[in-house]
């Protein structure tokens, strides 16, 4: 495929906001930022970097993306920190706390700061901000989870960290927290170009569901998530089970492993064992960089499902949206920001609501037809990487004009 630049985004946004994008960046020639966060592969934060990074570059500043080294023992940690933000009940002792902060200061000796900004992304790298010091860089957080009931221990051992930056991102005003320090709102996005969201021909989209075996006679039911306990992957089952009573159809779990998340063969284990012996029931092991199965899989769907228990945000179901895919969704973080409910998808709170969503769709493909457009629609006016780009762009002079209400450009 050929290297896509940004004069190529033009083709799918508004003129003007492709403009505000350029004028924006010519204020910011030759700044220096710094992504840090804790895997390459695996998960959204690092599907985005891969995708922006090159993109802030061509557009004239010079960002640099880091990844900071753990240990089993770390990820561990911050897995269950992770769990906690989102509200879960943990156990955290004083040697994890040890842990977490060890293993930063390692990472400390090792990075070095000297950009104008410094983009720390997640809890994992949150502490980097001691190295700050005396210098004139701005340090911002960018949180992707969905913080807005946090377990108040984990929460209040990360904020002595949090308090010390100089901004806050935050994908929902839902998720913002009473801090000392400007917070931001900033979406996730896709990048319609990514092999994970061009368009693919026919051929394609069946060469992949003949090579997982995936038969076509039937409605085709898709999560596409982590094998994650907060994307509820039992619940996809039962799910199944309550759909397939009414609909003959085929239900798809497709999923990979993170780096930075060691609960993950645990709990595709535990979904093997639920549905063994179930043909219909489809479970997809992925490889990192599996971003066309994944394309074609969503392309193939009927119905694109997102039955998460916590959300950050779901970049799932913006690629779904994208698409043009009818979404059925829990209505759970960052979520309902996408799935308007009966606009732009369909929300549901339980397994039954989330059956009966399903079912509704499949008997009424003049809904789902409509849902699917909207949907793309939605996506386009404000979950694509230009718009976030042109966020952050903005930040980044926000940054350099602190505490003035009115920035002349």
């Amino acid at each position: 495929m050929a290297k896509i630049k940004f004069s190529d985004y033009s083709k799918i946004i508004r003129p003007q906001n492709f403009d505000e994008i350029m004028l924006l960046a010519e204020k910011l020639q030759g700044k220096t930022v710094k992504m840090v966060n804790s895997t390459s592969v695996g998960g959204g934060v690092a599907e985005m970097l891969h995708r922006s990074v090159p993109l802030y570059n061509e557009l004239g500043l010079k960002v640099r993306w880091d990844v900071i080294k753990g240990g089993g023992e770390f990820f561990n940690v911050t897995k269950a920190f992770h769990n906690a933000l989102h509200g879960s009940e943990v156990s955290i002792t004083p040697q994890m706390l040890d842990d977490f902060k060890e293993t930063n200061e390692k990472n400390m000796a090792e990075l070095l700061f000297d950009e104008d900004v410094v983009i720390i992304h997640d809890p994992q790298p949150l502490p980097l901000i001691e190295k700050k010091g005396a210098s004139k860089s701005k340090w911002v957080w960018r949180c992707h989870i969905d913080t807005s009931s946090p377990n108040q221990f984990v929460w209040d051992f990360l904020r002595k960290y949090i308090e010390k930056y100089d901004a806050s991102i935050f994908s929902s005003p839902s998720f913002a927290k009473e801090l000392p320090l400007p917070q931001y709102l900033i979406h996730p996005a896709i990048d319609p170009f990514a092999e994970k969201n061009r368009d693919l021909t026919s051929k394609e989209i069946d060469d992949v569901l003949k090579k997982h075996n995936i038969p076509t006679d039937k409605p085709i039911i898709t999560q596409v998530s982590r094998f994650d306990y907060l994307k509820d992957p039992i619940g996809v089952f039962e799910v199944y089970k309550l759909v397939k009573k009414h609909v003959d159809c085929i239900f798809v779990y497709a999923g990979g492993t993170a780096n930075d998340d060691p609960e993950g063969s645990k709990v595709l284990s535990e979904l093997q064992e639920r549905a063994s012996g179930e043909k219909d029931f489809h479970i997809l092991l992925l490889p990192p960089f599996s971003d066309f199965e994944v394309n074609a899989l969503q392309r193939a769907s009927t119905i694109v499902l997102q039955k998460s228990q916590r959300e950050g945000f779901g970049l799932t179901v913006t690629e779904a949206l994208w698409k043009g895919k009818p979404v059925v969704a829990s209505a759970v973080g960052g979520i309902p920001l996408q799935v308007i409910h009966n606009f732009t998808g369909l929300l549901a709170h339980s397994i039954e609501g989330v059956a009966y969503q399903i079912r509704y769709l499949l008997n009424n493909s003049q809904v789902a037809e409509r849902l699917g457009q909207y949907g793309r629609e939605h996506v386009r006016e404000k979950f694509l990487i230009t718009s976030k780009i042109r966020k952050y762009l903005l930040l980044f002079i926000a940054l350099e004009h602190k505490n003035k209400n009115i920035i002349n450009l």
